[in-house]
């Protein structure tokens, strides 16, 4: 659907199983960084890839787990193959808890047993006739955090440990007196999302600056070719006036126009890159940002909000460049001296 286009690698845009977030806040599948890693260099904004192998670290959670469900939700759609996970039989409910298809017989065992679990299982034709939104924000509503603690795996994490900064269980907060203070983890996981949405707005009215820049680069862009064209016919119009014995300085009288034309053309091109490469990254973080809000359950914000923090609070100390900063185009004075002379 069109409205998950963001999930696809940003490059190619196609599903991976590996998508990787960089630190300007693109997502790359490992495809796509591998051809990039000659360059060194985010091939959407042209940021340079802080890791010696041009591989980022970091596993965009939010975006891996959406492809997963939505292929649930495409084969419960496409209502093929749907048998029960358990006897094999025609499935009529999916438990999102369990993450199984259960027919009539087991979904009535399933909730005779399951029912001190709070798990809901839904009816398969009801999924069908609901949109992919839905089917996220049921999966997501009734998704709980695991505890950390590899013996505690079964246990729910409920609360947040201020001083470690990490998520536990009840019996992790109550067999270790160093935990301290504790906060509900929920109300935590609120502050974080509360915390990107703050960001994402400064840099919304950041980004009106960065504009205006890349908007003046164009213009300045447009003119230098202007002046290298009129310079260009102005110098034939002379020239061709001349004898035989002045071509050598008009041919001189072009070759610095060139040189002056193409080292303004480089430098307003290089600066045109960098702005337009750091309005990308702001756009990347506001989707990104948008995204979270929307599917992220609690797992992947506790996991992905400091990475995406960094990378946000980076975007905001930079400040576009004053209008007395940016590159000037080459001066004519010498060619217009030159050419009076002739």
């Amino acid at each position: 659907e069109d409205d998950f286009q963001f999930i696809l690698c940003e490059g190619c845009q196609q599903e991976s199983p590996s998508l990787k977030l960089l630190t300007c806040l693109h997502t790359l599948c490992l495809s796509c960084l591998s051809k990039n890693k000659p360059i060194g260099q985010c091939p959407v904004c042209y940021m340079a890839i802080p890791q010696a192998s041009s591989i980022p670290n970091t596993d965009n959670l939010l975006f891996t787990s959406l492809q997963a469900r939505l292929k649930v939700y495409k084969k419960i759609v496409d209502g093929v193959n749907l048998f029960c996970d358990n006897c094999k039989k025609a499935s009529e409910f999916w438990c999102s808890e369990c993450e199984e298809f259960l027919c009539t017989k087991c979904f009535e065992a399933h909730q005779r047993y399951l029912k001190r679990e709070s798990h809901e299982a839904k009816r398969v034709m009801d999924i069908r006739a609901g949109s992919a939104k839905d089917f996220l924000e049921h999966i997501r509503r009734t998704s709980n955090l695991s505890c950390s603690n590899p013996t505690h795996k079964s246990q729910i994490v409920s609360i947040y440990c201020k001083k470690c900064c990490k998520p536990m269980c009840c019996i992790c907060a109550l067999l270790d007196s160093h935990h301290a203070p504790f906060c509900d983890i929920r109300s935590e996981t609120r502050r974080r999302q509360e915390e990107l949405g703050t960001m994402s707005q400064k840099l919304k009215q950041k980004r009106s600056g960065f504009e205006a820049t890349y908007a003046a680069l164009q213009d300045e862009a447009t003119r230098l070719e202007q002046a290298q064209q009129e310079m260009r016919e102005l110098i034939r119009q002379r020239v061709e006036q001349l004898v035989r014995l002045i071509q050598q300085e008009e041919e001189e009288l072009l070759g610095l126009v060139e040189a002056r034309q193409e080292q303004g053309r480089r430098e307003l091109a290089r600066e045109l890159q960098r702005v337009e490469g750091v309005l990308r990254r702001m756009e990347a973080g506001e989707r990104l940002v948008e995204k979270m809000s929307l599917y992220a359950t609690e797992q992947e914000v506790m996991e992905m909000q400091p990475f995406i923090k960094d990378s946000l609070e980076e975007l905001q100390r930079l400040q576009p460049p004053a209008a007395g900063d940016q590159p000037q185009p080459g001066d004519m004075a010498e060619c217009r001296a030159r050419l009076q002379a002739l």
